[in-house]
């Protein structure tokens, strides 16, 4: 039996995972691993997000999150606070420092983007991510996300 190897998923798998591994080679040098990078971008995306709540965006383990966590507070990038709503609880919020960091973020996943995208004229570009949020928002919305 022979499977289609272009299907949606593995194509998709494939892609995110060369994109991450070429994000990586980018940021060696930096002070911040592909892992924190992740983690401090959602947290600008859902400030004040609950540690469990950000777990499961990154798709991490609760326990590995908060070592990630650990690290990014103690390079005084993130800070949690108590959940007012639940005391067992934490939010995660930027600290003034993580401007810096993000923006060293947004120049290298501009660059990757724009390596990546090289080949594609602006019409093309635009009808990646088009299809992209199209499939995201539909696997989102059955998902109930």
């Amino acid at each position: 039996m022979e499977f289609q190897q272009d299907s949606l998923g593995f194509l998709l798998a494939d892609a995110s995972r060369l994109y991450r591994r070429a994000f990586q080679r980018r940021l060696e040098g930096s002070s911040i691993t592909l892992a924190q990078a992740r983690a401090l971008v959602h947290v600008a995306r859902h400030e004040g997000v609950r540690q469990v709540d950000l777990a499961d965006l990154l798709e991490l383990q609760p326990m590995t999150l908060a070592r990630l966590i650990d690290q990014l507070a103690a390079a005084g990038l993130v800070e949690r606070r108590a959940d007012p709503a639940d005391r067992r609880a934490y939010r995660v919020f930027l600290r003034p420092a993580a401007a810096a960091q993000l923006a060293a973020i947004r120049e290298v996943a501009s660059a990757l983007q724009a390596d990546v995208m090289q080949d594609l004229d602006e019409q093309q570009t635009a009808a990646v991510f088009h299809a992209l949020n199209q499939i995201r928002d539909s696997l989102a919305s059955r998902r109930g996300e």
